[in-house]
């Protein structure tokens, strides 16, 4: 039986699917919508430091830590977008952790069983498995049908991908167990906050492009 709030999260899925194209194939887009993100994220980012630390100049560091993290994520993700090359790694790798959040999800209700974490009583071990494998599988796909590479590196590089989305995911759970937040806003009907869709996205994607460099 498919729950309202799964209805949700499946339209607003589509919507943000949608959405992804139009970004990859008009620049303007791609700015406007890096943009936007940035705001978003950062105001959410600010309310979750307020409630998380008590002292006031671990709230400032924090949040002048993520602005210049946010600030440099977005000058690297515009970066490599001026490139077809590196615009199709992009993609590939923003899809990939996509494929990581949307396999963690569909394993963990499907199959249940044993909690990964106390940090976020959602996460099982299937859960971390389907990630890994629907990374892999997304990641190895794309990467023969738009680079026409196929390897032994493209896995590793997925399974990095997974892992470093998956640490995001913990990373911010932790962040709003703290600050005793289910969400950290409501703007994704299904999904939350803006950080709920990208926390996993803000450390997959650049340990992605390092993971290349290195495999390089």
């Amino acid at each position: 039986m498919i729950t309202n709030n799964l209805k949700k999260r499946i339209y607003t899925s589509l919507v943000l699917l949608i959405l992804v194209i139009v970004i990859f194939s008009f620049d303007i887009m791609l700015t406007y919508s890096l943009l936007v993100l940035s705001v978003l994220s950062l105001l959410e980012f600010i309310e979750i430091s307020k409630k998380t630390f008590k002292n006031k100049i671990n709230v400032i560091l924090s949040n002048i830590f993520f602005i210049t993290y946010i600030f440099i994520f977005c000058l690297i993700f515009l970066y490599f977008s001026t490139n077809i090359l590196s615009k199709y790694i992009l993609f590939i790798l923003l899809l990939g952790c996509v494929a990581s959040d949307l396999g963690g999800f569909i394993f963990g209700k499907l199959f249940n069983g044993p909690k990964l974490t106390k940090i976020s009583p959602n996460k099982t071990y299937a859960g971390a498995l389907g990630s890994l494998i629907l990374t892999s599988l997304v990641i190895n796909i794309l990467s023969f049908y738009f680079l026409n590479n196929f390897n032994f590196k493209i896995l590793i590089l997925a399974l990095v991908v997974s892992t470093s989305c998956q640490l995001g995911d913990l990373l911010f759970s932790l962040l709003k167990r703290k600050a005793k937040l289910k969400d950290t806003g409501n703007f994704l009907p299904g999904h939350g906050g803006v950080l709920d869709r990208i926390d996993g996205i803000l450390l997959g994607l650049p340990v992605g492009f390092l993971t290349i460099i290195i495999l390089n």
